[in-house]
């Protein structure tokens, strides 16, 4: 079966860390404000593929600001996308945490 997707490389996490040997969302580490994330591969599937495992639905940004003008979808023009990544927390302790990836970092 031959994947057909994008991979997606250059992103920051703001507010967690990722676990790069359990491939799984980690508390930060002490006095360390971001963290890359991996390359990911974005691959399309049907709803009823996708395997059922705890996920947390990360928002991605352009920017740090997690803000912008509101769009006529109803979006901020700052927001990409939301991506679905494993976790092996509830997703609430991530939304506490205020964890999101980012395509760029502030100057």
């Amino acid at each position: 079966m031959s994947i057909a997707g994008a991979y997606v490389n250059g992103l920051f996490v703001d507010g967690a860390r990722w676990d790069r040997e359990k491939n799984v969302f980690a508390e930060s580490t002490p006095k360390v404000l971001f963290d890359t994330m991996p390359m990911i591969l974005m691959n399309p599937m049907k709803k009823v593929d996708i395997p059922d495992r705890p996920i947390y639905w990360c928002p991605v940004y352009k920017t740090s600001e997690r803000r912008g003008v509101l769009s006529t979808t109803g979006h901020s023009t700052n927001f990409v996308i939301d991506m679905r990544l494993s976790s092996d927390k509830p997703e609430m302790h991530w939304v506490l945490r205020g964890l999101a990836l980012l395509c760029q970092l502030d100057d």
